[in-house]
């Protein structure tokens, strides 16, 4: 009699719930039919006219770094210089494609999500952020969407280049291919992209409806329940919105396994080359449809393993070294998808028990860097580590190169001290916060990011600075070059061990190789100038300040002498 009263409960409750949701839907619909067309002729006509403006200085640009480059071998360097064509007249349609797409998607689709968000937990009159939000809020970020593509166009791409011409190390050889090989990758080329995209793209098609169907059925079953993404008040209307839009997702799937596909059939002349054989390369090109036939499956927890033989395409790899890692791999699929099964059930336990669980997602991690960046830049900007001169041609001239890579390097060289004095597993980044693998993103990119400061943080650890010279350190990452050991000769570093000194360098080389990397992200060039600017203005601010209680003192002092020289004026004489 319970269970028929819940079910009678959970069936109203849905009941009630579709009206408020298609109000909202339609309502979003109308935001996104108003702002949408402002928003994507922004995008459009703002990043097509950055595209193709630059589109000349690229080409020029890209062909010279080639052609003077000395991280390419004479081969490789002309087979660059002769498919250099088809990269470069592809860029100014790929981009403005592209903006064609984002346009529109970002245009419709932020109004109507920002409707929904307007019902969430914790917003106060909500009826009047359900007409507001979302309108001028798309037009502003369309506006610096147009920016970062400008940022990247204009000084990433750029910065990419100059780095190709930079001179390689002594113990580094220039890269280069196998003459005698090139038509053997080349016909292995002509045969794997065709084949690879055919078949690809027909499992990725043929089992689409799987994944529609299954999704919807999770979903739909998730939501009469009330369990899953439906089992918080604020997270039901876009769980909601979830099951609306689910083909577009189903389709945008599709849409990443065709593009995939090419650079995988790519993929197979470099394994010709790596294997110096072209039966290796042929094999490569069954055994990567066998992978994703595999992986799909297991997505859409279909069958185990693939129909699709594999063939060994490496020579190191052995039949029977192929057989176990198979047998191992399916069953680590097994245990994984028990695991994966186990875990759901527990996180609705928890959300159901309403636990904090705390995911640093990449984006956080990049809000955290520019944060340590804000409160370390009064610290070294007080310390006169650096100059309100070099803000100011950052940002006036734009020249923010030096300040752009030391200042980060110097947030982070505290955040690896910090870390390395508490013995934590991974990076202190705040008082109460501590990234560590297990919660840190599970974005590659940003694993390429925490991995080297990891073991930074392990190699200052077991070097056991002392306090003078974690002083010292951090003044001579802003000061110095650390290229040599002897630059700190006349810094006062309290260590003469010359090779402590270049193991210390050695890091403070790949914390500015690490931040040069980040500055050509289209966001950071845009945040660290904002960032910036609140410096200035602050620092403008305590300038102001000093001079008007300077000139508060002076003329008490000159008063004071006045009155002096009166009343010894006034002194008579015996």
């Amino acid at each position: 009699m319970d269970s028929h009263a819940g079910f009678l409960n959970k069936l109203w409750s849905f009941i009630s719930f579709l009206p408020f949701f298609f109000l909202l839907f339609i309502l979003g619909i109308i935001k996104g039919a108003l702002i949408g067309p402002v928003a994507f002729a922004i995008v459009v006509i703002g990043n097509s006219a950055v595209i193709i403006g630059l589109w000349p200085a690229h080409v020029v640009w890209t062909c010279y770094s080639v052609a003077r480059t000395k991280r390419l071998g004479l081969v490789l360097k002309v087979v660059v210089l002769l498919c250099l064509p088809v990269p470069l007249l592809l860029w100014p349609v790929v981009g403005v494609v592209g903006s064609l797409l984002g346009g529109i998607g970002y245009g419709f689709f932020a109004p109507l999500l920002a409707t929904f968000e307007a019902v969430g937990e914790g917003v106060t009159n909500k009826f009047h952020h359900c007409f507001i939000d979302g309108c001028w809020s798309t037009i502003e970020t369309s506006c610096t969407m147009v920016q970062d593509v400008t940022d990247f166009c204009y000084y990433s791409y750029f910065s990419y280049t100059d780095e190709l011409r930079e001179n390689l190390p002594p113990n580094e050889k220039p890269i280069d291919i196998r003459l005698f090989l090139l038509p053997c990758c080349l016909l292995v080329i002509l045969v794997g992209v065709p084949f690879d995209m055919a078949i690809i793209i027909s499992i990725a098609i043929w089992k689409s409806p799987y994944m529609l169907f299954r999704g919807w059925k999770r979903l739909l079953e998730d939501l009469i329940g009330r369990k899953g993404p439906f089992l918080e008040t604020e997270c039901v209307p876009f769980a909601g919105l979830a099951i609306i839009l689910w083909p577009l997702a189903v389709v945008g799937a599709v849409l990443a396994a065709s593009i995939i596909s090419f650079f995988l059939g790519l993929y197979s002349g470099v394994v010709v080359h790596q294997e110096d054989s072209m039966q290796m390369g042929f094999a490569y090109i069954v055994s990567v449809v066998s992978l994703f036939d595999e992986y799909v499956n297991d997505l859409l927890y279909l069958r185990e393993g693939s129909c699709i033989p594999r063939p060994i395409y490496r020579r190191k790899m052995t039949h029977a070294l192929e057989s176990k890692s198979l047998g191992g791999s399916n069953h680590n699929l097994k245990i994984r998808r028990d695991s994966s099964q186990n875990s759901k059930h527990i996180l609705q336990q928890t959300r159901s028990l309403k636990w904090k669980i705390q995911q640093y997602k990449p984006v956080q991690v990049w809000d955290w860097l520019f944060k340590s960046c804000e409160v370390n830049g009064r610290i070294v900007l007080r310390d006169g580590l650096i100059s309100v001169k070099e803000i100011e041609e950052c940002i006036l001239k734009g020249n923010c190169k030096k300040l752009g890579i030391k200042l980060p390097a110097w947030s982070l060289l505290q955040c690896l001290l910090t870390s390395a004095k508490s013995n934590s597993d991974g990076l202190v980044i705040s008082d109460e916060v501590e990234l560590t693998r297990m919660n840190g993103p599970k974005d590659k990119v940003f694993e390429w990011f925490i991995g080297p400061l990891l073991i930074m943080k392990e190699q200052l650890k077991n070097l056991k600075l002392e306090e003078t010279e974690e002083t010292c350190l951090k003044e001579l990452v802003m000061r110095c070059k650390n290229d040599i050991p002897e630059e700190w000769d006349s810094t006062g570093f309290p260590s003469n061990d010359n090779v402590r000194r270049a193991q210390l360098q050695a890091i403070i080389r790949r914390l500015q190789g690490i931040v040069a990397s980040m500055s050509r992200i289209p966001t950071f060039r845009r945040r660290f100038r904002n960032l910036v600017k609140v410096l200035y203005m602050e620092a403008l601010q305590a300038s102001a300040s000093a001079s008007h209680i300077g000139a508060n003192a002076i003329p008490k002092h000159r008063e004071k002498g006045s009155l002096q020289r009166k009343e010894d004026n006034n002194v008579v004489e015996p």
